[in-house]
């Protein structure tokens, strides 16, 4: 019995492969927050934004507004949608000037 189970012990040591040690790339600077990259635009899905007046709007409203921010681009130049932008880089007055029209427009 310890015979047959130091035979299956030396298989499974055998049949597993010996690991490369592996590491990982080194950090380049980090990017600013809403830095303009070469990219297109492709709306998000972001469900929530967390600055007022945000969590207190009707649910109907809400979604409208979400709709239209996870839909549209920023006109910074980050080319992320409304809400991405807000989340990414709350300080860009462009996407809070947007998002607040959005807001006010679907509560209409």
């Amino acid at each position: 019995m310890a015979v047959a189970l130091v035979l299956m012990v030396a298989l499974a040591w055998a049949l597993n492969p010996r690991q490369p040690k592996l590491n990982p790339a080194p950090l380049g600077a980090p990017l600013p927050l809403c830095a303009r990259l070469p990219r297109a635009f492709t709306p998000s899905d972001v469900t929530d934004l967390p600055e007022p007046p945000f969590p207190t709007l009707p649910r109907e409203q809400k979604l409208r507004a979400l709709a239209r921010m996870n839909a549209e681009p920023c006109s910074c130049g980050c080319k992320l949608s409304i809400a991405t932008c807000r989340l990414n880089d709350p300080a860009c007055t462009t996407s809070k000037g947007l998002a607040g029209a959005i807001t006010q427009s679907s509560g209409h």
